[in-house]
Parts: structure tokens; C-alpha cells; sequence
């Protein structure tokens, strides 16, 4: 049996540089998965076990649709790998702007407060579920120019412990990774003199998630686990 065989997996941000790699392991895993994004299609990963769902996750009420809509496709949630965010920077907090700010906060936190929020009760109804969110070294290792970007990912990992805390008695398990630089297409892109070799492979970043969604893994909750690649 695969090690995913029989779970429902909804995957935000699926069509991404890392999305992409996660939505193609838990397929191969044997799990089913919603695939989410703002644009993607059920062409965009050809597997019976598949569905595309397009939304914004800017709302608490787009949330909530794609979370009935999960269930009403699969009977359940087993899992949320929550890997939608965003980047931006390249000022100082003096400098920084309103709209730099509300948007790092809505790419790389409000979405995730929105999508847990509308997952638990689910996974508590049902009697536990894996939540996995992509959090930065830079959430609790600040650097310069990037505070906005920074603020929004250490709130991510506030609400992942949190969520832990209220959800253990519900066999429900919030974890967050800490990733280093992803040698994703698009950072490549961003910074193309950079040494690649010592970024982050999505495949192990993948990797880890699948097995924080697993049952080995049910008795790790709370944890913010650190992957930097070379850089450390």
C-alpha cells in the first residue's frame, strides 16, 4: 500500500515552483489530491486522483468554499499543506510602504489563517488531520530590507504553534518548515549570479512535507523544522 493511500490532501499554491513538486509526491503516494491556485487547471496535472481548484484565498469565505467543496469531491481532509506565499523587499521598515505590508501579510499569512480556519473543523470532526505550512529562516533570523516579508512569516509560525496547541487534542498535528533559499525557476530568475548548488532542492523540501503528513510522523506537532541548504 502507498503511504499516503486513502488521504485527502489539499494543497494551496499547487501549481508553483514548490507546489508543483508537492502536489506530484502525494499523488505518488497514493493520495488524493485538490490542487489550489489562482490559475490552474486539471490539465496541469493529468491524474485521476486529481482535482483543480481555482481561488483567491484572500477571504475567509473563499476559504471556506474551497474547503466544502474538498469535501463534498472526497468525503474529508487529511491534510492542508498550505504552500502559497510571497516575496518581496528591498526596502528598510522606514521606507516601507502600506501596500508592500498588506500584501506580504496576505500572501504569506491571512491566507493561511483563512484556509486553517476552515479545515479544522473538519479535521476535528473527523478525528485528526496534518496541517504543513512554508515558513522562512527569515521568521526568526531577521535581516535587512526584507522586514515585511520577514513579520509576515514569523506570524505564520506563531499561528502554526498555535494551532498545534488548540488542536492536539484532536490528533491534529501544525507543523512549519523554515526554508532557506528554493532553487525555484523563479529565484533563479531574480538572482541569476547566485551559487544555485547551495539553495534548497524543492524535492526535499517536498520530501519533508509528505512525511509530516504521514503517520510517522503523528507525533510531531508544534515543530518549526529549519532547511537552508548549504547556506547555514
Amino acid at each position: 500500500m502507498s503511504e499516503l493511500e486513502g488521504k485527502v490532501a489539499l494543497v494551496t499554491g499547487a501549481r508553483g515552483g514548490l507546489g508543483t513538486w508537492v502536489t506530484e509526491s502525494f499523488l505518488k503516494a497514493g493520495a488524493a489530491v485538490a490542487g489550489v491556485s489562482r490559475t490552474i487547471r486539471q490539465s496541469d496535472f493529468p491524474h485521476p486522483a486529481f482535482v483543480a481548484i481555482e481561488a483567491d484565498l484572500s477571504s475567509g469565505e473563499s476559504a471556506r468554499r474551497v474547503a466544502g467543496e474538498v469535501v463534498d469531491r472526497f468525503g474529508r481532509i487529511d491534510i492542508l499543506a498550505h504552500v502559497m506565499g510571497g516575496f518581496a523587499g528591498g526596502m528598510p521598515v522606514a521606507e516601507t510602504g502600506d501596500p508592500m505590508l498588506e500584501k506580504m501579510l496576505g500572501l504569506n499569512l491571512w491566507s493561511a489563517f483563512h484556509m486553517a480556519r476552515a479545515v479544522i473543523p473538519y479535521m476535528r470532526r473527523q478525528g485528526g488531520g496534518r496541517i504543513v505550512a512554508i515558513g522562512s529562516r527569515a521568521a526568526v533570523e531577521p535581516q535587512a530590507l526584507v522586514g515585511a516579508y520577514g513579520v509576515s512569516k514569523a506570524a505564520l509560525v506563531s499561528l502554526m504553534g498555535t494551532i498545534a496547541v488548540e488542536n492536539k487534542d484532536a490528533g491534529i498535528t501544525a507543523n512549519v518548515i523554515l526554508s532557506g533559499t528554493m532553487d525555484t525557476p523563479a529565484n533563479r530568475a531574480s538572482d541569476p549570479s547566485a551559487d544555485f548548488s547551495r539553495w534548497v532542492p524543492p524535492a526535499r523540501i517536498a520530501g519533508l512535507i509528505l512525511w509530516l503528513a504521514s503517520d510517522a510522523a503523528s507525533h510531531v506537532s508544534g515543530a518549526r523544522i529549519p532547511v537552508y541548504g548549504r547556506d547555514l
